[in-house]
């Protein structure tokens, strides 16, 4: 049985009593309101269809994040031992500088959500690589939970044993390992850091009272308030030892001169930070670009150059090449423009879905940009309970992986009419769980 047939069998039962399943989704809808899957102000909307991954999933997951990590060290390596392979990011001199400083642990990338197109173990495409501030840890985890509450949820579990992917918990052990691994000793001072403008609250929140649930002292910081002095990094008279860095490199860069003291005192690592800025090399959409080129292809291994070449999108710089922008604008419905280093899909173009004009518009204007090869998202039937009506709908999506300290932890999804599947367009959120049959 497949993920497929398992949506199938959802949709059946939900077609045998619309009327209780409405009633039971109408329930879900107000107790996440309630609760702190909240994103810009809102509930994040979901579907009480969950998202099902057979065992055959979760494996290739697990073999997939250890294929990248893989990839990811060797990449972020080579950068810190080789200038001439520096220049093909053409990082700036801050962005250089913040990357390169001195270790505080091994891993490269503590924390990362892996966004992929994913139809099965052999056919997916890497779409965006998140580690600065990866983020919608507790939107799963919360809407998951209120979801096994759900009728819908224990009648098919009547046939079938669904396990949640725990999110939380799992990362805050995590913060403490990497803490002692910088040389932390006893009880540390913990800081969720961000500026106040994009700090996702409800889910500090949660990290917040978990932290301080194993006896840990833990605030909610803006860099913009912290001040470096006697020799540690200080929010008034908090003195910070561990800081889980939710801030991503774009914007610290935007506004390093607003944060000079928690520059100066990064720098200088008086503070475990979790994750450090070399999380960058890989965050930034240039490494999609990077990673297909020679200079990179040249230390990796065969099966890692076949990994690359068959599940990441052709992916080059914009420039004001006459050529490639007439190209671009006559081959429009064949790729997507993206911004080299935003998040939340912010300025992203899809040609088939961009007017021609707006289109045009993008190419010949856009600057510090990306452009790739369009891949469709794949398509899966799930049962949308609207009006008192159900309907059959074919969402597109997209599959976040998890991965803590090099390790496959869990799955954040989001299902979408459009191509573009994001929190700036019409959207579900769906819980994942792995599926197996009771024996």
């Amino acid at each position: 049985m497949n993920y497929r047939d398992l949506d199938e069998k959802f949709i059946n039962m939900l077609k045998d009593n619309p009327s209780k399943y409405l009633k039971d989704y109408l329930l879900a809808e107000e107790k996440v309101s309630r609760s702190t899957a909240i994103y810009k102000g809102e509930p994040v909307p979901f579907l009480l269809h969950p998202m099902m991954w057979t065992r055959e999933d979760v494996d290739a997951f697990e073999k997939i994040s250890k294929r990248i990590t893989g990839i990811t060290d060797k990449i972020t390596d080579r950068y810190f031992k080789d200038s001439d392979y520096r220049k093909v990011f053409g990082y700036s001199e801050d962005a250089e500088r913040l990357i390169l400083r001195k270790k505080g642990y091994e891993r490269n990338v503590p924390i990362g959500r892996f966004d992929i197109f994913y139809e099965s173990p052999e056919n997916f495409y890497f779409c965006e690589i998140n580690t600065d501030g990866s983020s919608a840890m507790n939107e799963d985890n919360t809407i998951g939970r209120i979801l096994t509450e759900s009728e819908a949820f224990k009648d098919f579990s009547k046939d079938f044993k669904l396990t949640g992917f725990e999110l939380i918990e799992s990362w805050v052990d995590k913060l403490l390992y990497f803490y002692k691994e910088w040389g932390g000793k006893g009880k540390p001072n913990v800081a969720i850091l961000d500026f106040k403008t994009s700090a996702t609250s409800s889910e500090f929140q949660v990290f917040k009272e978990s932290i301080e649930a194993r006896g840990f002292n833990c605030e909610i910081v803006d860099p913009v308030d912290t001040e470096y002095r006697d020799g540690g990094l200080y929010y008034g008279n908090y003195k910070i030892d561990l800081v889980y860095r939710r801030l991503v490199t774009f914007e610290l860069l935007e506004r390093i001169d607003e944060i000079g003291e928690f520059i100066n005192a990064y720098m200088d690592n008086v503070f475990c930070s979790v994750g450090e800025v070399r999380s960058q090399i890989m965050h930034n959409k240039e490494s999609f670009r990077v990673i297909r080129k020679e200079e990179t292809m040249s230390f990796l291994d065969e099966e890692e150059r076949d990994f690359v070449l068959n599940h990441f999108p052709e992916t080059e710089r914009l420039t004001r090449d006459e050529g490639l922008i007439k190209k671009l604008i006559g081959e429009k419905d064949n790729y997507v423009l993206k911004p080299s280093d935003k998040n939340a899909s912010q300025g992203v173009f899809i040609g088939k879905d961009t007017k021609k004009e707006d289109w045009e518009r993008a190419v010949r204007e856009g600057e510090e940009y990306i452009y790739q090869g369009f891949i469709t998202p794949v398509r899966r039937n799930h049962g949308v309970l609207e009006n008192g009506r159900l309907e059959v709908a074919s969402l597109g999506y997209i599959v976040g992986l998890f991965i803590y300290d090099g390790a496959f932890q869990g799955i954040y999804t989001r299902v979408s009419h459009n191509d573009l599947i994001s929190g700036i367009t019409d959207y579900y959120t769906l819980p994942n769980f792995l599926v197996e049959e009771k024996r």
